[in-house]
């Protein structure tokens, strides 16, 4: 495997298969230096060994090179795996949570690396996940807001990211919907427009984004529909008038011949 350099050890010392405790192994060609080996440096090799001898991985849960006890949490029972729960290092403790039984991810739920956060929450039990609701990092809260059970949404509507509270606008109850639809985000009012109900869609009506008017204007009420006819935006104002079945040309254009006239 040139590819990943010369075969050395975690601490860069040559590999010595006379020397090796796993040298019966290599007459077995259940190993073999720079292809699989448990004592090489690169993650590959050492995955390559334990995928041959799945059952040696719990002899190495608490060897002292990361990147071999975390591959060993690939192949050890499930069972071993609240054991490194503690490890200092935060690749075991991810590597872990992948395969981890549910309950005892709640024993990572504060772990201080975000990576090992957005692997919990991405599999703990979503009645599980209130605990994670105001985590400090983004992405882990915005994964929170895929999976929480609804009616914990209402916690997330005001998140500090647009990304978490548009996840929070495309799930939340319809009842929620209309406190959503002056968000600051145009990502999160486009959400509200796309699921609030037709009724409430006049609360969009003078958005300042075209896009979510463009959504209000494929939904709104022919009532609502009569103040769009007009929108400054193109589109918008086609849609709007297509809805209502109107043929007019656009006036409202040509009455504007200054803005026409402007330079692309």
């Amino acid at each position: 495997m040139s590819d990943l350099g010369p075969p050395v050890d975690w601490q860069g010392c040559e590999l010595d298969c006379a020397a090796c405790a796993c040298h019966g192994l290599l007459e077995q060609e259940r190993c073999g230096i720079g292809h699989a080996c448990v004592y090489d440096r690169y993650a590959k090799r050492i995955d390559r060994f334990f995928s041959w001898n799945p059952e040696l991985a719990r002899e190495y849960l608490t060897h002292p090179y990361f990147e071999v006890r975390a591959v060993a949490a690939k192949y050890v029972d499930v069972f071993q795996l609240p054991q490194l729960i503690h490890d200092p290092d935060e690749t075991v403790r991810g590597s872990a949570a992948v395969r981890m039984p549910p309950k005892q991810l709640l024993a990572l739920v504060y772990d201080p690396h975000r990576e090992v956060r957005i692997r919990v929450a991405a599999r703990l039990d979503p009645h599980e996940l209130q605990a994670m609701i105001h985590d400090s990092d983004y992405y882990v809260r915005q994964v929170v807001a895929r999976r929480v059970p609804a009616g914990f949404l209402v916690l997330l509507m005001h998140d500090e990211d647009p990304a978490v509270r548009s996840v929070v606008a495309s799930r939340i109850g319809d009842d929620w919907l209309p406190g959503m639809a002056h968000d600051g985000d145009v990502s999160v009012r486009r959400e509200v427009a796309k699921r609030i109900k037709s009724v409430q869609l006049q609360l969009l009506l003078d958005d300042p984004d075209w896009r979510v008017r463009y959504e209000v204007a494929s939904r709104a009420e022919p009532t609502h529909l009569k103040r769009l006819v007009n929108d400054q935006d193109e589109l918008v104002r086609s849609l709007a008038r297509q809805r209502l079945g109107d043929d007019r040309t656009e006036v409202s254009r040509m009455a504007t011949p200054k803005q026409a006239c402007q330079p692309f």
